[in-house]
Formats: C-alpha cells, sequence, structure tokens
C-alpha cells in the first residue's frame, strides 16, 4: 500500500475545508432572506392597513363598455350587471369553505397571512428563472391582492402584498377574512362571490351547495374566464374540479367514499339569462382577449372598447344560422353550427356566430364552435396547392386520379391497401378519374391528387406557410403524414377564416383584430388598431388559387351549373370540407371584399347523415354570402398566372406526350418532372424518386384498360 505523502494530506485537507460553490449560494440565499424578512417586519409594523369595510363592501366601481365599430351601438356594458350577494359564512356551506381552502391555500387556518417556505420557492424560482413572477399566494394575500393592489406584478407590489396580509391577519379573524374572500372573488362574466354563483350556475343558495358543485366553484377560482362552464374549456374544468375533490381527500376534508361520490356525480349548470347582449359569443371572446392583456381590473376601471363587429352582418348571419340550424337538425343530425365574417384587407373580424342560440345551454348554445378544435377535411387543400404553384407548377399540371400505394414499406400493386403501414387513400365517393389538372382536381376536392401535390410540396413548407396564415395549432411536421394533405390536423374556424385571407388579398396576411380602439376614462388611449400586413405568398400564387376555387365549370360533375357555390357576376372563391364518418361539414369562401367560413357538426362528435358539405353547410353559407355581397363593394380577383409554352406539356395539362418515335406516352407526372424542380429538364432516372415506381404503376393499368393509342383528347381542362 502506497504511503501517502506529507503534501498529498495537506491536499486532501484543503480540499475537505473548501466550501462548496452551492453551499455558499445556499447560505447568501439564507441571509438575504432572513435580511430581507426583517426589513418586511420593520416595515410592517409602519404600515397602514385598510379598514376591513372596504373588502366586504367593494363594489365595481365603473363598467367597461363595449360598442361596434362605429362606435353608436352598445353591444354589452360589462359589469352594470354586477351581481354579488355579501352572505355571513354561516350561510355559506362548510362544503365551498373546505373545497376552497384544500386548493388554494390548505394551511390558512395556522400561518399568519403569508407561508414562508412559499415565499422562498417563489424567490428561489424567480431567481433563476430571471424575473418576479412567482405566487404561492396565500388566501389573505389574495384578499389584499383583488381589493387594492393592482395585478402588475413586481418586487415592490409584492412586498407590499406580504406586508398587508401580515396586518390583516393581525386585526382580523381568519373567519372575516375567509368570507371577505368567499364574497368577493370573481366566478366569472357579472358574478362576484359565491352567493351569486350559487345562484346563478346551481339555482341553489350557498348554504345547499353539495361537495362536488363546491369543488367546481373551488375550481374556478383560478381563472374563471378559461374554465367557464359555458366556455371552450369545460374538459380542463372538469379536470380541476377533479384534482379539488383530490385535494379535499388528501387533507382529509372529505373522507374516500365521498370522493368517489362527488367525483362520479352528474353536476348540472343552468343557463345564464340574456341581459341584452349583442354578439355574446364575439363579446365574450373580447372580453377574454382583454382580460388576458390588461387582468380582470383593467375591466372595472370603466374602459370604452370599440370592436371590429359589423352588427347589420352580425344580425343577418345570426338569423340565417338559427334558421338553418332547425332544418339541419331535422334533414342531417346536426345541432349545431357556426360562422365567422373578417376583412381580409384588415384581419378584422366583422361577424362571430358561435352557435344557433347562445342561451340554449341544453344545445351547448354557451358554447364558440369558431373557437373549438377540429379537422377541416378538404377546406385545407388550398395550401397544399398554394405551395405547389410557389414551387413551379401550374393550375394546368396533370396529376392522375388513380389508385395508389403511397407507402414505400408496402408494393406498388397493393394500391387498393390502407392498412398500415400501407397508405391508399380513396376519394369520397370511392370513384376514380384518371387524368385531372390541378384546377378540376382541387375543385372537385378529390383526395388522391391532393396527397400527390402533397407529396410534390413536402409536408414542412405547407406547415410553413399555413401557421405564417394564422393556423398556429398546426405544430412540427413529425406529427403528419400524407394524409395532411386532407386536413387530418386540428384548426378553428376563425383561424381558417384568417388564412383564407391571403388569397383573398393577393398573398397579403393581416393578423385577426377584433378591437379598434380601448380608451380609459380620462381620455388616455390604452390600445389602438394599427394595420400591419405580412406578405405570404406571391400575387400571382393567390390568384391562381382564386382562379381555381371560383372556376364553376371546374366543379363539373362534381355540381352543376346552379350550385350554392356559384354567384353569377361575382368573384366569389369557395372550398368544402366534409370530414372523415361526416363529424364536420365546412365551406369557406371569399371575395376581395370578405372572407366567410361556415361549420355545421355536433359538438358530441356524433356523425351527420351521410352527405358532402355542399348540402349540408353550403346553403346556409351561400345566404350569409348573398347578403355580404349585397353590401360590400364589388372587387375582382388579379389575373391568374398566363403559363409559357416553353414548359413541360404535362405543365400545361397535356398528358400524353409525343416522342421521338412519332408515338405517344402516357406516363405519371414524376416520369417528366423533377418534384423540386418542376420547370427544369426531364429527369435522367425518373425512378430514383421513391415515389415513381408506385404512381407509374396504376398509370401503366389505366393506360392499358383504356388502350391509350391515338393522340386525340390528350389535353385535359
Amino acid at each position: 500500500m502506497k504511503k501517502k505523502t506529507k503534501a498529498t494530506h495537506t491536499l486532501h485537507k484543503q480540499k475537505a475545508g473548501r466550501p462548496r460553490p452551492f453551499f455558499v449560494l445556499f447560505l447568501i440565499l439564507i441571509g438575504l432572506f432572513f435580511l430581507l424578512a426583517g426589513t418586511i417586519v420593520l416595515w410592517a409594523s409602519f404600515t397602514p392597513v385598510p379598514d376591513i369595510t372596504s373588502f366586504t363592501n367593494r363594489q365595481v366601481v365603473q363598467s367597461t363598455k363595449l360598442y361596434d365599430r362605429t362606435g353608436k351601438i352598445l353591444l354589452y356594458d360589462y359589469g352594470r350587471d354586477v351581481k354579488r350577494s355579501v352572505i355571513p359564512l354561516s350561510s355559506i356551506s362548510p362544503n365551498i369553505q373546505k373545497a376552497v381552502i384544500a386548493i388554494e391555500d390548505s394551511s390558512f387556518y395556522s400561518h399568519g397571512g403569508i407561508r414562508i417556505s412559499s415565499i422562498l420557492r417563489a424567490m428561489l424560482v424567480d431567481l433563476f428563472g430571471g424575473s418576479f413572477t412567482q405566487g404561492g399566494s396565500t388566501i389573505t394575500q389574495q384578499v389584499v391582492k383583488n381589493t387594492i393592489l393592482t395585478d402588475k406584478k413586481s418586487v415592490v407590489r409584492k412586498i407590499h402584498e406580504w406586508v398587508l396580509a401580515i396586518k390583516l391577519e393581525q386585526k382580523y379573524s381568519k373567519d372575516q377574512i375567509l368570507n371577505t374572500y368567499l364574497n368577493d372573488m370573481p366566478f366569472g362574466g357579472t358574478l362576484y362571490g359565491v352567493g351569486a354563483a350559487s345562484e346563478a350556475f346551481f339555482h341553489k343558495s350557498a348554504a345547499d351547495i353539495d361537495i362536488a358543485q363546491a369543488a367546481y366553484l373551488a375550481a374556478l377560482l383560478q381563472a374563471p374566464t378559461y374554465y367557464s362552464p359555458y366556455g371552450q374549456h369545460v374538459k380542463e374544468l372538469r379536470q380541476r374540479k377533479n384534482l379539488v375533490l383530490q385535494r379535499m381527500k388528501d387533507v382529509g376534508s372529505i373522507t374516500a367514499s365521498q370522493y368517489t361520490q362527488a367525483t362520479n356525480e352528474k353536476v348540472t349548470f343552468y343557463p345564464i339569462k340574456n341581459s341584452g347582449i349583442i354578439a355574446p359569443h364575439f363579446v365574450f371572446y373580447v372580453l377574454g382577449n382583454l382580460k388576458n392583456k390588461y387582468g380582470q381590473q383593467a375591466l372595472q376601471g370603466g374602459l370604452k372598447v370599440i370592436t371590429t363587429l359589423n352588427v347589420p352582418l352580425q344580425e343577418k348571419m345570426q338569423s340565417i344560422i338559427a334558421t338553418y340550424a332547425k332544418e339541419n337538425i331535422k334533414n342531417f343530425g346536426a345541432k349545431n353550427a357556426a360562422a365567422v365574417a373578417i376583412d381580409p384587407s384588415t384581419g378584422q373580424i366583422l361577424a362571430m356566430v358561435g352557435s344557433p342560440d347562445y342561451f340554449n345551454i341544453k344545445n351547448d348554445g354557451n358554447f364558440n364552435d369558431t373557437l373549438a378544435l377540429r379537422q377541416p377535411g378538404s377546406t385545407f387543400k388550398p395550401f397544399v396547392y398554394a405551395v405547389a404553384l410557389e414551387k413551379g407548377f401550374t393550375r394546368k399540371t396533370v396529376i392522375f386520379d388513380l389508385p395508389t400505394q403511397f407507402s414505400t414499406l408496402c408494393k406498388p400493386k397493393d394500391n387498393h391497401n390502407n392498412k398500415p403501414p400501407c397508405y391508399a387513400p380513396v376519394n369520397f365517393d370511392n370513384k376514380y378519374r384518371g387524368p385531372m389538372t390541378f384546377t378540376t382536381a382541387l375543385a372537385q376536392s378529390i383526395n388522391i391528387p391532393a396527397v400527390k401535390v402533397l407529396y410534390l410540396d413536402g409536408i414542412q413548407p405547407v406547415i410553413d406557410l399555413v401557421r405564417a396564415a394564422g393556423l398556429t395549432t398546426i405544430q412540427a411536421s413529425k406529427k403528419y403524414g400524407l394524409s395532411f394533405a386532407l386536413g387530418a390536423a386540428d384548426v378553428r374556424l376563425l383561424d381558417m377564416v384568417d388564412a383564407y385571407g391571403i388569397f383573398a388579398t393577393g398573398g397579403i396576411h393581416n393578423k385577426t383584430a377584433s378591437i379598434l380602439s380601448v380608451t380609459k376614462p380620462d381620455g388616455s388611449v390604452l390600445e389602438q388598431y394599427t394595420y400591419s400586413p405580412v406578405r405570404i405568398i406571391p400575387a400571382l400564387v393567390a390568384n391562381d388559387i382564386s382562379d381555381m376555387l371560383s372556376n364553376n365549370t371546374a366543379r363539373y360533375p362534381e355540381y352543376p351549373p346552379i350550385n350554392p357555390l356559384n354567384f353569377p357576376g361575382y368573384d366569389v372563391a369557395v372550398k368544402t370540407g366534409t370530414t372523415n364518418n361526416f363529424r364536420d361539414a365546412w365551406t369557406l369562401g371569399y371575395t376581395p371584399s370578405i372572407v366567410i367560413g361556415a361549420w355545421v357538426g355536433n359538438n358530441d362528435n356524433a356523425p351527420m347523415v351521410k352527405k358532402i358539405a355542399g348540402y349540408i353547410v353550403t346553403p346556409m353559407w351561400h345566404k350569409i354570402m348573398q347578403y355580404a355581397l349585397s353590401t360590400y363593394p364589388k372587387k375582382y380577383f388579379g389575373e391568374p398566372t398566363l403559363i409559357p409554352k416553353n414548359i413541360s406539356p404535362v405543365l400545361r395539362g397535356i398528358y400524353k406526350i409525343p416522342n421521338t418515335t412519332g408515338t405517344y406516352e402516357t406516363h405519371s407526372l414524376l416520369y417528366w418532372i423533377s418534384k423540386n424542380n418542376p420547370k427544369g429538364p426531364q429527369p435522367i432516372d425518373p425512378s430514383l424518386d421513391p415515389q415513381y415506381n408506385y404512381w407509374e404503376y396504376s398509370v401503366t393499368q389505366w393506360v392499358r384498360n383504356n388502350l391509350i393509342l391515338s393522340s386525340s383528347t390528350n389535353k385535359v381542362n
């Protein structure tokens, strides 16, 4: 065994005695914490505390008023009809008290206004996170914060909150503080306090609320607008309610059997009464945006909000949807419907109807279907074709609609096998049409050509386009396969209408806007609409898409010459879409002046009668667009691309191409062009493209079956 030298022993001794960096940092943090704590205690002794009556008797001082785009029609007076019933703690069910304490502040009855552990944790997170934003607030702190302090987060405001919380606990009992909290907290809209919320939601007094209902009330406190039982996040509200129940069980507020019973209980939320509101889905969409941006207190500060809403269009849209909704239930089994109109030149929302009747809670009336995530079906296809056009393909390019196997893990002859890992999509009518141009394939909404075009594009370029156009719910390309071309990604109707605007404007995107201005009571402007256009695609590409989607002749035979997609004398581009199992029916269309999108389906995802969107939703959409055309300026789309004669015949609509021997050849598109350079030279070896043999196999079979021998009818329109 090697003997240690004196030098080695001294080195080990020095290492053992040297403080570790983390330990030094910890000591510094502890020292800083106690220094801060001492400062707070000293400050607390000299800081005045507001009288408790200022908490319990607090009312909304000024209401926020929302107007239409003219500034003359009042849509909603938010705060005018505030509902608040101040009731003693003895009249509030113990279930409510226990639920709120369990989820908000389980140590409420033992701390002195603040929790040192929570403050220290918040300090550490904020220190390493680079901002002072962590919460850890007790119920006492929330009482202070929601009554006399602003929502703005800062070190000074947070210290004020701690000091006032300590002083409040020194002067008032726990029951007084809890009672103030339960009577003062917002529950969404004009509801404040558990008394008003119990009456509005459950038609019960606060004293009679059961455990499950109490858990819902406690769940709402964190974010009443987000978790609204009438909004878009009912599933998330239910999950948070279950979290409240779990916390109640963990802290011993309820037994295991009570937990199970409350978790399984079906709770009914009663409808909110109409209070003279115009365009309720739009109004609460705007209010939600304002609250997220400026905080709840700002909405109680007397703001004047001029929105983008066109009231005549809004009321006409609402009337049309209400009328067609009755017919759709009877004829198609579709209970829900929605529509949105946007001015594409500004991005301003002109009308928004989220359901046939906002106040019909039994039919999910409060749910805003314009904001729901759903697959768009074939209404997504124009974006796929737009990328191809920008890449160098033309609207006359020939694409074969034939049974095709796209998975290279399967064989070309497996062109009817759609069982994973194979992928052989079919058309909605199970028919195959042979050679088609991009225009006819898009106008007739044929699936197989759309999948081929997506392959020519690549998935990522399409994602880049649609995200830039406003479809931000679409994420990374690894999530999607070639079915992406058929609308296999979740989007919102509002965002789809926004995205279609790039075609209406000649390639310019204007971000969706719902507010023209927000003004404070003193006349200062808090917010004002600013025009900020961004070019997304070249003007000629947008014009080509508009030409393809407004070509009434190209729709034949899927639609007769007289159909609800056509408006003689007007430039109107339209695309329909129907999702798998007929769960969703979409129609999106536009002129240079307005974009209108409509959706019909069932919020419970139940399938409708098996009819294409042109029969289910398009008649309703047609009526809305017909009215809009009568009120907005008549404009025309820009001229489409002039297709040159010096490019490959297949890009000019010719599918039988002469060869050097004087005969004609018919091949798939990949035989004639390179997908990465469609206007370049013909590939020397087209089989290098992994899809070539798969596409060529079906075309070869089609040629054999159709005995293509002459040059006649060698062009498609």
